[in-house]
């Protein structure tokens, strides 16, 4: 099972953890609302997740302009 971290804006790679047994306790999922998951979290067919965060990149111009919170796709 692989955990990949994905920029929700950009879709780059923010980092992957590549463990064959890993707990969501451990990963923080546990803390999370189900509404946060939902949100957050996509779980593959072949049993990988993906989690939806925010790129370094993203965040820095999302906090300088942050009119672009009202777009659906402000850095494409």
């Amino acid at each position: 099972m692989a955990v990949t971290y994905i920029c929700k804006y950009c879709r780059s790679n923010i980092g992957k953890i590549d463990e064959s047994v890993i707990s969501e306790q451990r990963l923080g999922f546990n803390s999370l609302t189900d509404d946060e998951r939902k949100d957050i979290i996509t779980y593959n067919l072949n049993g990988d997740i993906e989690v939806q965060l925010v790129c370094d990149y993203c965040n820095e111009a999302l906090s300088s302009n942050p009119e672009l919170m009202l777009i659906n796709n402000p850095l494409q």
